[in-house]
């Protein structure tokens, strides 16, 4: 085995020893590449990826089919309490899950720029965050799992031994945003693409419940210009320190 190679076995053999049954927590606004970053740590240490902006896609997928107004509380705590959302892992080695409502695949419909409208319209809702806030709680008990979010480590598990505030400039996030719709076959407008950022980060951040925060030991990874190798790396030595 060359020099090279061992030395990338013995910094695999670290990571998996250091962090060995660690809850990763991973908060950020939309477009900073939570996702990306997320999915790729967990694929490197064998651990669960859990996107919890997924679940709340999907269920707001069925709040604009069924018509329920955003602010009726009362139906939506019912909708949230009779949805079942399951995240699925790919069969290949991708680390990308498939989201299912109701039984349904509706991995490509939640990325739509409908869903990207209402989201926040519906997670700001205080029972929508309970009911889904205690499914991943179920979902990340044990540890062994990186867990990516809004409100990660400030309300759902907030015990996280590792936790990350990932961030990008709004510039930057909105230009990611763009590109992924155009790729999924979505014509929209940069500029609205924007707007309708601005407008999730004004809701995600003044919610009553559970708001956007970087809480007090997270650790701040600016994700504007850095590659993803990198960021992940950045992510995966922060936890080793909590190991």
């Amino acid at each position: 085995m060359s020099k090279i190679n061992e030395r990338i076995l013995q910094n695999l053999l670290r990571s998996y020893e250091e962090l060995a049954g660690q809850t990763i927590a991973i908060d950020g606004p939309a477009g900073a590449g939570k996702s990306t970053v997320a999915r790729e740590v967990a694929r490197r240490l064998g651990y669960l990826y859990l996107d919890t902006g997924a679940m709340y896609r999907a269920l707001t997928v069925k709040v604009l089919r069924e018509q329920v107004a955003f602010d009726d509380e009362a139906t939506l705590a019912q909708l949230a309490a009779r949805t079942a959302i399951e995240l699925r892992p790919e069969t290949d080695e991708s680390g990308r899950v498939r989201v299912f409502l109701d039984g349904e695949d509706v991995t490509g419909i939640i990325r739509s720029p409908a869903v990207n409208q209402c989201v926040s319209l519906v997670s700001r809702s205080p029972s929508v965050r309970r009911v889904l806030a205690e499914l991943q709680r179920q979902l990340a008990r044990g540890g062994r799992v990186v867990v990516e979010g809004r409100d990660i480590a400030s309300h759902v598990l907030p015990c996280a031994d590792c936790k990350i505030f990932l961030t990008a400039s709004l510039e930057v996030r909105a230009r990611r945003r763009h590109a992924d719709l155009a790729t999924a076959g979505f014509a929209v407008t940069l500029e609205s693409v924007i707007a309708d950022l601005e407008h999730r980060d004004d809701i995600d951040s003044r919610r009553e419940v559970a708001p956007l925060v970087q809480v007090e030991g997270a650790h701040l990874v600016d994700n504007s210009e850095r590659p993803v190798s990198e960021v992940v790396e950045m992510v995966m030595e922060y936890c080793r320190k909590k190991g």
